[in-house]
């Protein structure tokens, strides 16, 4: 009781640290993927505003490549924050990023594509995990069938009656 009132807390309130909470908000959704996408996005954009000596190519060529690098940023925040829209997220992104190569001074010279094609596929691949409930209520043993025997067929209970089905033979 001393060190809650020591921290300023009370004893039934758990505070977790900022890192704690940054750690659940970036396991959350496809963090890395999403980064890999906002800055081959970033450098795809920052290209064609480079000097000159730096450019292959200037004029109206510069205006596609400012604007697939802003998508490949957007489907990167996308990804952080609306996860449940990771598949178009990453589908948009390697594609964005494959036709930089072509349309972008060589994808922000292959920098740009290579990460943003990883990304997108980062991206897409995130699995959300499984909500854990808790620990499954334990059931009895389940009947084990030897090799002659068939699986014995278990019939619904009746409407209401709040028993268990009772197992039959299907012989």
């Amino acid at each position: 009781m001393a060190t809650a009132s020591r921290r300023g807390t009370e004893p039934g309130a758990a505070r977790r640290s900022p890192w704690a909470a940054w750690r659940q908000w970036r396991k959350g959704r496809p963090f890395w993927g999403g980064l890999a996408a906002i800055v081959a996005g970033a450098e795809i954009s920052a290209i064609p505003l480079a000097p000159l000596k730096i450019m292959l190519h200037q004029g109206i060529a510069g205006i596609p490549s400012v604007l697939m690098g802003l998508v490949m940023v957007v489907m990167g925040l996308t990804a952080w924050f609306a996860p449940q829209y990771r598949a178009l997220a990453g589908v948009l992104t390697v594609m964005v990023a494959t036709a930089t190569l072509v349309m972008s001074n060589l994808g922000g010279f292959l920098f740009g594509t290579i990460i943003g094609t990883i990304g997108g596929g980062m991206i897409f691949a995130w699995q959300p995990l499984p909500v854990d409930s808790g620990p499954e209520p334990e059931s009895g043993p389940e009947p084990v069938s030897g090799p002659d025997e068939e699986p014995e067929a278990v019939t619904p209970p009746a409407q209401g009656t709040g028993q268990p089905p009772e197992p039959h033979s299907t012989r």
